[in-house]
């Protein structure tokens, strides 16, 4: 697996090292010694599957407030989304910064999403997919959304949404969020 540091701290793209031979190919998902060596979660108690079947179907952006803040290892499985992260964590250099990277089915990587970060996708295509493994259990009284064009927050989203749930178009503003990291 390769880890490459994302420019807000503590969450990270992860490419799969892939084997090949004339059968298909084999790679790793998850490593405890190497999720170790890189200082990441490796404590997973729920594996969650989202399948969006239009292009331009956004979810987010989520977060849930101590004490049951969460990390997300995110894939996409078919189809490909356009990921962001942004930074909740009131005392980081980066707090309300945001990240945004594609991942796809064919591209394999993953979004690592560490606790005091907020999270959403748009599809980028119809029918697709995605799985994450979370490190908290769900906990609705916890659970926060940030409104996904907040302007204060000013994300670049590369399409334009087509499909929005009433929870996320009703979303709180970043400053009015429940935001206790």
């Amino acid at each position: 697996m390769k880890f490459i540091s994302t420019p807000l701290s503590g969450s990270y793209l992860i490419d799969l090292e892939i084997k090949s031979d004339e059968r298909g190919f084999f790679a790793r998902y998850f490593c405890e010694k190497e999720f170790n060596k890189n200082g990441l979660n490796t404590k997973w108690v729920q594996i969650n599957n989202s399948l969006s079947n239009k292009k331009g179907t956004l979810r987010g952006l989520h977060f849930q407030s101590e004490p049951k803040s969460e990390v997300k290892l995110v894939r996409c499985i078919q189809g490909a989304i356009w990921d962001v992260i942004v930074d909740v964590r009131k005392n980081s250099n980066t707090f309300g910064k945001w990240f945004g990277a594609e991942i796809t089915s064919k591209n394999r990587t993953m979004m690592y999403v560490p606790e005091g970060f907020a999270h959403g996708f748009i599809t980028l295509e119809p029918n697709t997919e995605i799985i994450y493994l979370v490190s908290e259990f769900f906990s609705l009284e916890d659970e926060n959304t940030i409104l996904w064009n907040d302007q204060s927050i000013d994300i670049n989203w590369p399409i334009n949404p087509k499909i929005i749930s009433n929870k996320d178009l009703n979303g709180k503003k970043f400053n009015q969020s429940n935001i206790d990291n």
